[in-house]
């Protein structure tokens, strides 16, 4: 006869329970989980270092690079809490292989591109499939996992990011020197094959009871036209039209009536995308500020690293790519280390308080780079970065996952991410515009006191992205100058956004880990076996 125990305030449920899975069994699932989330990260970070060369031989501008990112994030935003919701409705395996053909067959398209025009639509396109592999991939971790015992494997978790992360730049940046960047964009094609082949094999969930699947169509269309008014309004307000103009009072009003149509319509959805309920949940509330704040601060800032690495400091993709490693290296030592000690202890709030202050300092000190700094002050700053990032980003995404039921826990997982990666999309929205403008203001008062006029320099005086190897000497020196105070000042904005997030983690309430699994969870609820008490 089966026993229960109460440990740290959580029910152990014994190995022999229905829907538990031995050490084996999870590994073998995990390996196809991991490898579509790695599939996801290699898709965008294979790219990342190549993007201000791709601008160049594409011709595209600052609005341009801006643009390609904000794409992917703003369709990754708006599809996240679709596929979450799914993901409560339906078969979840089938979903996230659906999303990985989404995620490759597009990224291939893009590798065809002819113009900035067709690759910002194919990169789009390729966030819709990213938005399913994220919010799928923690949803189907949380089924074969327990929150209590997912430290356990977060060493693994880590590796693929940090794999992903340092090998995605690293791969892309050989790709781009040897091959040329067109050639990034297929590389997934065979990992992408291979986690829909892993996943068919090793990942066994039980059945989600059939139901009638009603889809809120009418929330996610509205969801989507009122992100995308407010990233389109933030790209073009102080270039295309003044900030306090009849354009910005149409654009801003219209967003603000689609949330507040948003709100309307979720309350009397038979399935909303975004359930309102969750918002009654304290922690779901907190954990959502600090991901809007972490988005924010993160993609934001994290996006403009290429452009500093090839345009201030003139190194090559391949270079960019190995320049980044600290912060990589960072992600996966403290994600390694706080998940151990979160499975030891039980106790989360402190290593998480720990990340956001370790983020907030990173953030200060990449403020202070220059063109000039050492790369080493600038790796160690990275370092710091990463750490904090480490501790902190899955970590909101357990704290969730812990206080919901199984019935919200795709809604409620993918709820998190779509707030982290609406605020990416914010930030790098709002500091690419920020960033156009200091740079374009530096290159003209640089231009201008060397005696140079900047309408008569081409690339480097309108806005498009140079290309420093075709400047002379002390041209180069300006435009260097001015990528390197520019993407400095993004890290200093981030800052005090970070704190935020340090805020909202100090007013968490501690939640003991629970050591029950969703799979457990859905066969309870299902009858299969007793709820656990």
């Amino acid at each position: 006869m089966s026993t229960t125990t109460p440990v740290d305030g959580a029910t152990v449920e014994p190995a022999a329970t229905p829907g538990a899975m031995t050490h084996r069994e999870v590994l073998e699932a995990l390996s196809g989980i991991l490898l579509g989330m790695f599939v996801s990260i290699l898709a965008t970070s294979v790219v990342s270092t190549s993007l201000p060369r791709i601008i160049t031989d594409l011709g595209g501008s600052q609005s341009s690079f801006t643009w390609v990112v904000t794409a992917t994030l703003l369709t990754t935003t708006v599809s996240t809490p679709i596929w979450g919701k799914l993901a409560d409705l339906v078969d979840r395996k089938l979903l996230v292989q659906l999303a990985l053909v989404v995620s490759v067959v597009s990224s291939a398209l893009a590798g065809l591109s002819g113009s900035t025009e067709v690759l910002i639509g194919m990169r789009a396109l390729q966030g819709i499939g990213a938005g399913g592999l994220t919010a799928l991939g923690t949803v189907l971790i949380a089924d074969i996992i327990s929150p209590r015992e997912r430290g356990r494997y977060m060493g693994l978790m880590g590796a693929v990011m940090a794999v992903g992360m340092v090998g995605g730049p690293l791969l892309g940046g050989v790709i781009t020197d040897t091959a040329g960047w067109r050639w990034n964009f297929f590389v997934g094609l065979p990992f992408a094959v291979a986690a829909i082949v892993v996943l068919q094999r090793t990942l066994h969930l039980p059945a989600v009871t059939r139901r009638r699947v009603r889809i809120d169509w009418a929330g996610a269309v509205l969801l989507s036209a009122s992100i995308a008014t407010l990233l389109l309004w933030i790209t073009f307000a102080g270039s295309s039209f003044a900030w306090a103009s009849w354009q910005t009072g149409v654009m801003v009003g219209g967003a603000a009536l689609g949330v507040v149509a948003v709100v309307l319509v979720e309350q009397r959805a038979a399935e909303p995308i975004i359930p309102l309920h969750l918002f009654r949940n304290r922690t779901v509330v907190l954990t959502v500020l600090a991901s809007v704040a972490v988005g924010i601060a993160l993609f934001g800032t994290q996006v403009f690293l290429s452009q500093y690495m090839q345009l201030a400091r003139g190194r090559t993709p391949t270079q960019s790519g190995l320049l980044t490693i600290p912060m990589v290296a960072g992600v996966f030592v403290s994600s390694t280390l706080s998940g151990r000690a979160i499975t030891r202890t039980g106790r989360y709030k402190r290593i998480m308080v720990g990340g956001a202050v370790l983020l907030t300092g990173g953030m200060a000190l990449m403020g202070t780079i220059d063109e000039r700094t050492g790369f080493t002050l600038v790796g160690l700053y990275l370092l710091v970065v990463g750490a904090g990032v480490g501790m902190l980003m899955q970590n909101l995404v357990l704290a969730t996952q812990n206080t919901l039921p199984i019935t919200d826990m795709g809604a409620g997982t993918a709820t998190v991410a779509f707030f982290r990666t609406l605020g990416g999309a914010i930030g790098v929205s709002a500091l690419g515009a920020v960033l156009s403008a200091r740079v374009s203001h530096l290159l003209a008062d640089g231009l201008t006191g060397i005696g140079v006029d900047p309408a008569a320099m081409g690339a480097a005086g309108t806005g498009v992205l140079p290309d420093l190897a075709t400047l002379p000497v002390p041209v180069r020196h300006v435009v260097e100058h001015a990528f390197g105070v520019g993407v400095a000042e993004l890290f200093l904005i981030g800052a005090p956004i970070a704190l935020l997030a340090l805020v909202a983690v100090l007013a968490l309430r501690e939640v003991p880990l629970g050591r029950v699994t969703g799979a457990q969870q859905r066969l309870a609820t299902q009858g299969t076996q007793p709820a656990t008490p």
